[in-house]
């Protein structure tokens, strides 16, 4: 039997088990029948690197008998042995404790276990809680998935031209510019921090729109194989890319995910050992393939894996020159709240959406006080949360270099987004504390009302509003809600509750002497 050939039968005998008992929540006739007769609007394509995965319509559901196992008297199953873990740059004990189904008072180490983010390389024993899982092999590198220091110098159209493959002399409008196929994967890849190299090895593998031509008529408008009127054409394909990977690689490195739901309604644990740059590519051919074609897609010596590194010869190599790309005891430098003495804002939203809603919870929403509601005219100003220089601008948006290196990959930077005003700062400005950039407003995205968003990275990651590593705004420190967009802020007992109420509860001000 070969290995795939027993999985294959582990799978079933673990499907018939949750058919059965309904223990394990994962495999259920209830949540395969409820895909029977749905037509799926997505289709997943190959790349002429690997063989061609056509997904098929899904199989009827037909359980396997169920196998009585023999237990002598008295005699009871061995415990699985506890995993042997070791720590990845930006875990932290609350993220492994969700990964490993596990309480973190059941985590132990024999060095001290630091409060915020964990010291890569420390070595945990953690309890065997999950059953069957996704495949543990590690696909590719974090710092190959974000917008990491590796990804310096790195230009999108010097690679992908001299293959005159169809990107190369693609062309799509978005509002005010025509942009070339590479001019839409950086812009992509700046928007939600994402390495280009990837975007464009996700690309090929899907449709050969990189290397060649495109597999069929339907990956011209649809590279992605994501298929809905809304969303065809380049930008709005990678765009939707971009989601699914931050999606899966920010829902692992901040803990809220711990399984994939497949094409064809299976449901999986993540293997908890894997590295979130890995469970991105999971996550994002998940919602593209079904099962057994996903195995296929995300097997290391054919699958996608092999054609990022054809394409891009050794990621792991890269990786060792800027990974961990987070230090031990990396701290948040001093940052203060971004408007002006004694005017009245409100702390309108917690933790979210880092750029799209998906991905990171990494930003917090800051309202000015004003009599009418909507994107209104504000004259309340946008300032300088801290000392930096300006990398990065286009309508509604700032992007601050905090370590002043000119590197949006590299250090801390500051995202500013809905300001706008006839002197905002050009790129190349050096910003002090306190400097005016703007007003805030409804600009540079979807909003419904005129506020500043707020957001944070670290070597082009993007940093969650609270746990291991909060905002600190003038010595106001946030803290996450339940879901996206709650939370608070508190500072000497006080606490400021985020609500787009802009209620007593969420009013905050700045003066001379708070902290920084």
């Amino acid at each position: 039997m070969t290995p795939r050939s027993f999985r294959l039968v582990l799978i079933s005998l673990v499907m018939a088990l949750a058919t059965v008992v309904c223990s394990s929540g994962y495999i259920t006739p209830q949540s395969l029948q409820a895909t029977q007769g749905v037509q799926l609007e997505m289709t997943a394509t190959a790349s002429a690197y690997v063989p061609t995965v056509t997904p098929t319509e899904l199989p009827a559901f037909t359980p396997t008998p169920l196998v009585q196992a023999t237990v002598t008297p008295h005699e009871s199953p061995s415990p699985a042995p506890p995993f042997v873990y070791t720590a990845q740059s930006g875990d932290t004990l609350a993220a492994l404790a969700a990964r490993f189904g596990v309480d973190a008072s059941q985590i132990a180490s024999p060095q001290d276990i630091a409060p915020g983010l964990l010291t890569p390389g420390q070595v945990f024993t953690i309890p065997h809680a999950v059953g069957i899982t996704t495949p543990s092999d590690k696909l590719i590198p974090d710092s190959e998935v974000i917008f990491s220091p590796s990804a310096i110098g790195f230009d999108a159209s010097a690679y992908a031209n001299p293959f005159a493959g169809y990107m190369a002399n693609y062309r799509e409008y978005l509002p005010s510019a025509w942009y070339s196929g590479a001019g839409v994967v950086e812009r992509v890849a700046v928007e939600n921090s994402l390495n280009p190299r990837l975007l464009l090895s996700v690309l090929q593998y899907q449709s050969n729109w990189v290397l060649g031509e495109p597999i069929n008529a339907s990956a011209i408008e649809y590279p992605m194989g994501y298929r809905l009127p809304q969303s065809h054409g380049l930008y709005q394909q990678l765009t939707w890319a971009a989601k699914q990977l931050s999606t899966g690689y920010y829902g692992w490195r901040e803990g809220r995910l711990t399984e994939l739901t497949f094409r064809d309604g299976i449901r999986m644990r993540i293997a908890p050992e894997l590295n979130a740059g890995s469970v991105a590519i999971q996550y994002l051919f998940a919602q593209l393939y079904a099962y057994e074609d996903w195995l296929d897609v995300v097997d290391r010596m054919t699958g996608y894996p092999f054609t990022h590194a054809s394409m891009f010869p050794d990621p792991w190599v890269r990786a060792a020159q800027t990974e961990p790309l987070f230090p031990p005891a990396l701290s948040q430098p001093a940052l203060s709240l971004p408007f002006l003495d004694r005017q009245v804002w409100y702390f309108t939203a917690g933790p979210h959406g880092a750029w799209e809603r998906e991905g990171s919870w990494a930003a917090l929403d800051f309202a000015p006080s004003s009599s009418l509601p909507g994107c209104v005219a504000s004259t309340h100003w946008v300032t300088a949360a801290a000392p930096g220089l300006v990398v990065r601008t286009s309508p509604g948006v700032i992007v601050v270099d905090m370590d002043g290196d000119g590197n949006e990959q590299t250090g801390w930077v500051v995202l500013y987004l809905h300001v706008i005003g006839d002197n905002t700062p050009a790129v190349g400005t050096w910003l002090d504390r306190g400097d005016r950039l703007g007003h805030p407003s409804c600009e540079g995205g979807t909003a419904t009302a005129t506020h500043l968003h707020l957001a944070r990275k670290y070597n082009g990651e993007w940093i969650g509003g609270g746990g291991a590593l909060p905002f600190v705004l003038s010595g106001w420190t946030v803290a996450y809600g339940q879901d996206a967009y709650l939370g608070n802020m508190t500072r000497d007992g006080r606490t400021v509750v985020a609500c787009t109420c802009s209620g007593r509860d969420s009013l905050i001000t700045i003066s001379s002497d708070d902290p920084y």
